[in-house]
């Protein structure tokens, strides 16, 4: 049986050329945690993404859209997101992605550890987590799966975290320690921006746990995965670690 949130929870779903996908991935959501709320920042889809959402928000008000003017990035997006669940309240701000490969089955487990975590853990982030104990990925050619886990291993060794899936999107974070990072300093606009805010929630002081998913690559539509993102990511990934190296704790940013 389904667990529902103890607190308030939204669910932020960012999109581009989503529209294969919306439909589905929202149901999934608000069937496996309906006191949950989702928020879908959409990047002005020329698919007609944002029009399907508005049309889902129409008969539920358990649904919201904002609606940017272009591709401006899945880090904006989520920092978007933040702003505007601190803005409502929310105790919870979620991360999912829009094309079904983050199980929505796992999401009560997610929640549940961090609500129900004994206050001394002060556990502030549940990772969905691909390479941890019990965790794995489905359909993915070997390649990608060696990337994926090469990535990890880097960034985990140069920046001295004992997280496996520090570069994974599907996840739980208690909203007072987003609201205790400074948002106006986050550039990262690919996928180091999961990296990125690992970072932040472990300079917070905050435990950082890690559920076990099974993550499956989409079906429709086609992955925003790019070489300028890998690079991105490795870059930033070496500039972080050398400067945490040469930089006293007392000085990193949240």
């Amino acid at each position: 049986m389904n667990t529902t949130p103890r607190q308030s929870a939204l669910v932020i779903v960012p999109t581009y050329n989503e529209a294969e996908n919306i439909r589905e991935i929202a149901s999934r959501i608000l069937d496996t945690v309906p006191e949950a709320h989702l928020l879908v920042v959409d990047d002005g889809s020329p698919d007609g993404t944002g029009d399907l959402v508005d049309g889902i928000a129409a008969t539920d008000e358990r649904v919201h859209l904002l609606r940017r003017s272009g591709k401006l990035g899945l880090g904006t997006a989520y920092v978007a997101g933040f702003r505007w669940g601190l803005e409502r309240g929310y105790d919870l701000l979620i991360e999912m992605d829009a094309d079904g490969s983050h199980p929505a089955d796992r999401l009560p487990a997610m929640i549940d550890a961090v609500v129900s975590a004994d206050p001394a853990d002060d556990v502030m982030l549940a990772i969905g987590s691909r390479w941890t104990t019990g965790g794995s990925v489905v359909d993915w050619p070997k390649h990608r799966e060696v990337l994926s886990r090469g990535g990890n291993a880097y960034a985990r060794i140069m920046l001295g975290l004992d997280v496996h899936d520090i570069t994974a999107g599907f996840r739980v974070y208690r909203a007072d320690a987003i609201a205790r990072m400074d948002l106006d300093s986050i550039d990262s606009k690919g996928y180091c921006f999961q990296v990125d805010m690992t970072l932040r929630v472990h300079d917070l002081g905050g435990r950082i746990v890690e559920v076990p998913i099974r993550f499956r690559d989409r079906i429709h539509g086609v992955s925003k995965m790019s070489q300028a993102i890998v690079v991105e990511a490795m870059v930033r990934t070496t500039q972080w670690g050398l400067q945490r190296r040469f930089r006293p704790r007392s000085a990193r940013r949240a």
